[in-house]
Order: C-alpha cells, then sequence, then structure tokens
C-alpha cells in the first residue's frame, strides 16, 4: 500500500476558459424537508469550482431549493407521495448522465424502493463519475450484492455507521478496529474509491492510501457531509481522476472548517460557515 502525503492542486486556470472548461456537474439531492441538503451540496460544489452545477431535486421543493442559492439550475423529479424521488425519475437522471462531467448522488433524499432502483439504474452506467454520500450509501446497502452490477466510477463517502451498514450486506466477517483496514478491505471488496470520513479521514483506492491532517471538532455538525460531496464531485468535474479529487476534497473541506474555527471558534461553526470558508482555503493552498 502507497502511503500519499502530497496533496494534488487543480491546473491553474487559462487567461480565455469558459465555465465549460471547469466541469458540469449534477448532484441528486434532496427530499421533502430536506432541501437544505441539496442546497448545501450545490453551493459547496460551486465554491469548489465547478463551471456549471445543476441539483436535480423532488418538484415539491425545487422552488425552495432554487431560492436558497442562485448560481445552480435546477432539474425536476417526479416524486411519490413522501416528498421523495420516485423511480420515474430514473429517466430523467439518466438523461443528466449524458450532460454532465460527474454526478453525486444521496445528500437528503431519504429511503425507498423506488430511489433503490434510480440509484442501480446509476451504478450500471460505465460512463459514469459517481460520489455516493448519505442516505445514497444507505439505500446502496440495501441493494444484493451491487458490486457485481455497478459499472460506474465511485466515490463513497461513509462516516462510521454508514460504513457498517455497508459492511454487514458485502462482507460476512466482523469489522477490523482500525479505520484504514476497514476502508482498504471495503474498496477490494467494491472497487473505486472509498472516503471514511471522521477524525482523520481516510481516502483509499486498495493501492493508495491517505489520511487526512486537517478538520477540527467544530465540523461535526449536520450538513458536513453534504459540503464535502459537493466538494469532491466539483473536483471530478474539473478533471482530477476520483482518488486525488477525494484527497484534496477531504484536504480543502477540512481546512475550510480550520479556516472557520479560527474566526468564530468551534462551538458556533455551522456547515454554511465552511463552504463560505472554500474561497480562503483553496487561496491558501496556493
Amino acid at each position: 500500500m502507497q502511503l500519499i502525503e502530497t496533496i494534488p492542486k487543480l491546473k491553474p486556470r487559462a487567461a480565455d476558459a469558459h465555465k465549460g472548461d471547469f466541469g458540469k456537474v449534477c448532484i441528486v439531492a434532496g427530499s421533502l424537508g430536506m432541501s437544505g441538503a441539496a442546497a448545501l451540496a450545490g453551493r459547496s460544489a460551486l465554491r469548489a469550482g465547478a463551471g456549471l452545477v445543476r441539483v436535480a431535486t423532488p418538484m415539491s421543493i425545487l422552488s425552495i431549493v432554487a431560492s436558497i442559492e442562485p448560481s445552480f439550475t435546477t432539474i425536476p423529479l417526479a416524486e411519490d407521495s413522501k416528498g421523495r424521488m420516485s423511480a420515474k425519475a430514473v429517466h430523467t437522471l439518466l438523461d443528466a448522465v449524458e450532460d454532465n462531467d460527474a454526478m453525486a448522488f444521496g445528500p437528503g433524499v431519504g429511503q425507498s424502493s423506488g430511489i433503490r432502483s434510480v440509484l442501480e439504474a446509476l451504478i450500471g452506467r460505465q460512463d459514469l463519475h459517481l460520489v455516493v454520500d448519505a442516505d445514497g450509501l444507505n439505500n446502496l446497502s440495501r441493494l444484493a450484492d451491487w458490486p457485481g452490477r455497478s459499472k460506474a466510477q465511485l466515490i463513497l463517502t461513509p462516516h462510521p455507521g454508514e460504513i457498517k451498514r455497508l459492511w454487514r450486506g458485502l462482507i460476512r466477517e466482523d469489522m477490523p478496529e482500525s479505520r484504514e483496514e476497514q476502508a482498504v478491505r471495503l474498496v477490494k471488496r467494491c472497487g473505486g474509491v472509498v472516503v471514511l470520513t471522521g477524525a482523520g479521514t481516510v481516502v483509499t483506492d486498495g493501492q493508495k492510501l491517505y489520511v487526512n491532517t486537517t478538520g477540527n471538532p467544530g465540523m461535526a455538525t449536520a450538513g458536513a457531509g453534504d459540503v464535502l460531496t459537493g466538494v469532491i464531485a466539483a473536483l471530478v468535474g474539473q478533471g482530477l481522476s476520483n482518488f486525488d479529487a477525494a484527497v484534496l476534497g477531504v484536504y480543502v473541506h477540512g481546512l475550510a472548517g480550520d479556516i472557520a474555527a479560527e474566526k468564530i471558534g468551534q462551538v458556533s461553526l455551522m456547515t454554511t460557515d465552511i463552504i463560505d470558508s472554500l474561497p480562503a482555503a483553496f487561496v491558501r493552498m496556493g
């Protein structure tokens, strides 16, 4: 296993660049009562440099999500009686695959059989770079033998509770104590890149391993994971490999949290403070 210590960087922007040069990203997020998750992920993707961000969200909350941030566009999704995307949303999202460089799936979407059918269709797309987070992971854990059907280039971003659910569905052995070993064992079973979040976030593709050094306890707040999802998706959209995007994403996300804590302290830190500190984090990295 190769231990990584150097943080990847984005290439300098050309003077004649246009928004198409910096990636088109689609964030599939939100449900009734969880409009904030969709908006947070979309805003963070913009702050992480994506040229164009689209937030795909159930129709009943679309106007709420759109009103939070005017700089992303929205895609209405068919929904069920509880305000979650329904299985009928699959056609809209498969069309979006063709028109985006990266997608993210999961923040605030809830859980249902319809959502699982949509996710199953997406992971079957070989041409898709897909970040799966939050409820996306919870739905994924309930799909039988999903690695055998997955063709997409996946980045999974579980927290400790989510990796336990994924583990139980895939591996018939007890989880090891080591977070590094947990991430490595999971990625060898399912492929792609695993980002095991928490203090000292672990990133691995089974060949390389990075343990993050930025971040602080003030970031243990609702929505912080949604921000990380948007950041990583934006970096993939700008041309970084999935592994490099994950490493840079967790580093700059933690650094933004550290900058926010320097200004307002850890106790009062909110998720929007992390987003607002992303510009300073990218500048500090040089």
